[in-house]
């Protein structure tokens, strides 16, 4: 029997075992996950009888094959969740789907609502060119951004940099108030130092033309089109009834079922190759060097330390992936009363609270980057969710810089003072509990030596038995189902013995949206 060694529990990892357990009963299957969960970013973290997504997650894929995978895991629910319920709200349901009132392994329908909060206003995001974002901007600030884009239309920067893609797309105005310091937070560092690529994906090639000419005539409230604002917030997506994690935990033991183990605690190493094939691998468990041998490696592990391990790299290939950057984060988890946010939408929840899953933080007066609100991801999140609201509060950092290293007190003590200068809560004695994770390498970036990316893709491609999976697997800023899909192509590589691996590394490269559905 051949084996196949897979670094990684993430998505990609737990995905690649999953398929080439049940396509095959060639390969013995080992999965090698460094930390002592499952799910990488996409894990669930519990804390006092409430639950933190971590980074937030929503279960919506233009790719069929997801979606088909997703329920074998995890079946939409059937029934009503509790909020449903409570809210008279009406969901789609799936005949003879599993009731989430009762059972545990269900997939949920939620809204999809993300939001920008920008000077105590919210806004679509991603950013719509529509009469509401044009009423909140008030007249004079409208004028300026109109005219900030006609004179954008008239000379085009060259599209060297993230800074001149938001200002060809939007003009500088709104590039300034909604992108530049925004952008500056998440990667740390200015726009104009970021290559375009990632943008492309994240604005859905919006043109402001032909919107500014319809909506600029429509600046007055009486003239506002409240239906089309309602439902422009509103698209659906699924999401397991306790997280993330859940499906991931869930996958995972099924591998272990077909016969698959997975090892917890578990650091690679290193990655021993000789000629156009890695012979075997080192991990380091318990303090004890391990070596095995196998006969395909699937690697969801940061590309920089992969790299890293393997033997006999030539120099600029080794100085390449040395020097690609990643963005760390910390996610503080408050437990609080009330939040000081009005629903000012058509929405229902519980308590009223703002429908949001993501709230986007813009204003450059505070750290913060982003707030999720576990209660509208579900309300199996939270303990009580009708009585508190579990928020996590995301802050994009490096490993190893002032930030990273707070304790854990400090963290909550910086955070809570963020939310009382945005007036998100009132007092300190607002906040019940809290909770502080921190993520490396949770962003692959796209500076420094990522130019040069392409380069190492063909280096590595030349081993013939290594492939290369997932978010950090490959230094792509990929969302959950494009991980997954990597290891679809992959899977389906080694069993039909397809050598060309242009596949694998051409998935979510198109230029559009990311979770825009045709």
């Amino acid at each position: 029997m051949k084996k196949a060694i897979i670094i990684g529990a993430g998505p990609a990892g737990v995905t690649a075992a999953y398929e080439l357990l049940k396509q095959s009963k060639e390969y013995e299957v080992l999965v090698l996950e460094e930390s002592q969960e499952i799910g990488g970013i996409s894990r669930t973290v519990r804390y006092n009888g409430n639950r933190m997504d971590i980074g937030g997650h929503r279960f919506f894929s233009k790719d069929d094959r997801v979606t088909r995978w997703w329920d074998q895991i995890m079946p939409l629910q059937g029934k009503p969740s509790y909020d449903d319920k409570v809210l008279g709200r009406s969901v789609p349901l799936k005949k003879g789907g599993p009731d989430p009132e009762k059972e545990d392994l269900v997939m949920l329908t939620r809204n999809r609502v993300s939001r920008i909060y920008y000077k105590k206003k919210f806004f679509d995001y991603p950013i719509k060119l529509n009469a509401k974002l044009f009423l909140n901007m008030g007249f004079a600030d409208t004028v300026v951004a109109g005219c900030s884009y006609l004179k954008t239309a008239v000379v085009k920067k060259p599209v060297d940099s993230l800074e001149n893609f938001y200002i060809n797309s939007f003009g500088r105005k709104l590039y300034s108030m909604f992108f530049e310091g925004y952008t500056e937070k998440l990667w740390g560092r200015h726009p104009r130092e970021i290559a375009p690529d990632w943008g492309a994906q994240r604005t859905k090639g919006l043109s402001i033309m032909g919107i500014l000419k319809d909506n600029l005539v429509k600046l007055l409230p009486a003239k506002q089109d409240k239906k089309h604002v309602q439902t422009s917030l509103i698209e659906e997506f699924n999401y397991p009834k306790y997280g993330p994690g859940q499906l991931w935990e869930t996958a995972a033991a099924e591998v272990e079922r077909m016969g698959g183990e997975i090892r917890k605690g578990c650091k690679v190493t290193k990655i021993n190759t000789e000629g156009n094939r890695v012979e075997s691998l080192v991990y380091v468990c318990d303090g004890q060097e391990v070596t095995v041998e196998g006969d395909v490696f699937i690697s969801s592990m940061p590309v920089k330390d992969l790299v890293a391990g393997m033997n006999d790299v030539p120099k600029d290939k080794a100085e390449i992936a040395a020097g690609l950057p990643y963005r760390d984060f910390v996610t503080v988890g408050l437990l609080v009363k009330k939040l000081n946010l009005k629903n000012e939408t058509k929405l229902k929840t519980l308590n009223n609270i703002v429908p949001d899953c993501w709230i986007y933080v813009q204003d450059t007066g505070v750290k913060l980057g982003r707030i999720q609100i576990f209660n509208n991801w579900s309300p199996y999140m939270v303990a009580e969710p009708e009585k508190t609201v579990w928020i996590g509060l995301e802050y994009f950092c490096s490993e190893g810089d002032k930030y990273w290293k707070l304790s854990e007190e400090k963290w909550v003590k910086y955070a809570t003072a963020e939310l009382l200068k945005m007036g998100v809560i009132s007092s300190e004695s607002d906040v019940l509990d809290s909770h502080r994770e921190r993520v490396k390498k949770a962003y692959p970036a796209y500076f420094d030596t990522y130019e040069h990316m392409d380069d190492l893709i063909d280096y590595l491609n030349h081993f013939g038995n290594l492939y290369c999976v997932g978010r950090n697997g490959q230094h792509r800023y990929n969302n959950m189902d494009h991980s997954m899909a990597t290891s679809f192509e992959v899977v389906g590589n080694i069993l039909s013995g397809r050598e060309d691996k242009k596949n694998i590394w051409s998935v979510n490269t198109e230029k559009e949206y990311h979770e825009e559905k045709k």
